[in-house]
């Protein structure tokens, strides 16, 4: 029985919700989200959640805020006067603006307040500050001994087909 570890490749299905119950995201109906444990390529709540998990089990994790998209960061939070705001823009409460930085960068911020004169700007992650709960279903493990195996592999028949040529 394999036992998912740093280092391991899996498959995982999952479905992310508020504590509301409110999905904010899901794999179903997708191919499982695919992942390196331990490579931050997902929150550092979920890589842990699925350390220690065997294929096929299922469980259902809370992460909170510091292990999942921080907490909110009031530094984030700007005040602008509505005057500043690009001419034809249309916004209200909820919605999220894409903004471009200076280096040509994109970033979103979500209006989070309109008053007469001013627009409250919030550019922290939309579930900053949120505990989420996951259902996660492990569908595959692939060992990291078995990837190097299986890339020494290749490399190997690189090489032989390198020499081939050359000869």
């Amino acid at each position: 029985m394999v036992v998912a570890k740093k280092g391991d490749t899996v498959k995982v299905h999952y479905t992310g919700r508020l504590e509301n119950g409110e999905i904010f995201d899901s794999s179903d109906g997708e191919k499982p989200l695919n992942f390196i444990v331990g490579q931050r390529e997902v929150l550092k709540g979920f890589d842990e959640a699925v350390e220690g998990m065997i294929a096929g089990e299922k469980k259902t994790v809370t992460i909170e805020p510091e292990k999942g998209y921080g907490k909110p960061n009031q530094d984030l939070i700007q005040t602008v006067k509505r005057t500043e705001m690009p001419e034809g823009l249309e916004f209200s409460v909820g919605n999220q603006i894409e903004v471009t930085k200076e280096d040509g960068s994109l970033f979103y911020v979500m209006v989070k307040e309109i008053t007469e004169s001013e627009v409250r700007l919030d550019a922290n992650h939309p579930l900053a500050g949120r505990r989420l709960v996951f259902d996660i279903h492990m569908e595959d493990i692939v060992p990291a001994e078995e990837q190097s195996k299986d890339i020494s592999g290749m490399m190997m028949n690189q090489i032989k087909e390198q020499r081939r040529k050359s000869n």
